[in-house]
């Protein structure tokens, strides 16, 4: 494993009454892809809302590039170099894409001074986005919806991107580009946590996994070994990866 950019230490996260998260441990080494996984309900979009401050560690502690982050706000979490992602996508559907991409970028206050050069980057990987620019977000379809969610979270350069299941309801030919877009991140160094329940983009893109179950880590290690190991993953996971090729 390369050196971790964000570490998780015995994190606890109750919700109320809750005791959610218990004793969470893992690490996202730099430059790669984390995938996160395991059934619905283990505790996966919990621990991103965790690392991201919505949540607060009840008991533990989440660093990221050394530092701690359990005791900052969510804004001041942002500002470390982390982008967020969630399930429910958090677009501003009254609001164009322009103006969806501009509050993304924070060293832009108007659209002129958005990087150009970029954008056209994020274009390639998500052309609708060019073609409904002046459009209200929530006119968008689903897809288009989740394109613009990641095109916000990588407007500019960011150090590390949570990513709660992207792909959720999407064409197959929507995740491709998805697809596409991370692996160009990766080659750029760019380090992804990415919660998935795409088991095919899951093995495409990661390079590392830790499997959550009852709100615990219960496995970690390369993302190829699980891949390849049938049993494992059922053991961890209830079905095979074989069974979606």
């Amino acid at each position: 494993m390369s050196n971790p950019i964000l570490e998780l230490s015995g994190v606890h996260t109750h919700i109320g009454a809750y005791h959610i998260l218990h004793g969470v441990d893992f690490a996202v080494p730099a430059g790669e892809v984390t995938m996160l996984l395991g059934r619905n309900g283990a505790g996966k979009t919990t621990t991103l809302r965790t690392i991201m401050g919505l949540w607060r560690v009840s008991q533990g502690d989440v660093r990221f590039q050394g530092r701690s982050l359990k005791a900052l706000a969510t804004p001041e979490i942002a500002h470390q170099g982390i982008a967020y992602v969630p399930e429910n996508m958090g677009i501003f559907t009254d609001l164009t894409v322009k103006e969806n991409m501009l509050l993304a970028a924070r060293s832009a206050r108007n659209a002129s001074e958005l990087d150009t050069q970029r954008l056209e980057w994020i274009f390639g990987f998500f052309p609708a986005l060019r073609k409904f620019w002046l459009y209200p977000a929530g006119k968008l379809s689903g897809g288009q919806k989740q394109m613009l969610a990641v095109a916000r979270a990588i407007c500019e350069p960011r150090a590390l991107i949570l990513i709660d299941e992207p792909s959720k309801g999407l064409a197959p030919s929507i995740i491709q580009n998805l697809v596409t877009a991370f692996n160009e991140l990766k080659r750029q160094k760019t380090t992804i946590l990415l919660v998935e329940q795409n088991f095919m983009m899951a093995k495409a893109l990661g390079d590392s996994v830790a499997v959550m179950d009852n709100g615990r880590v219960v496995h970690t290690g390369a993302m190829r070994e699980l891949a390849e190991d049938d049993m494992l993953q059922q053991r961890l996971l209830g079905l095979s990866l074989g069974a979606h090729q």
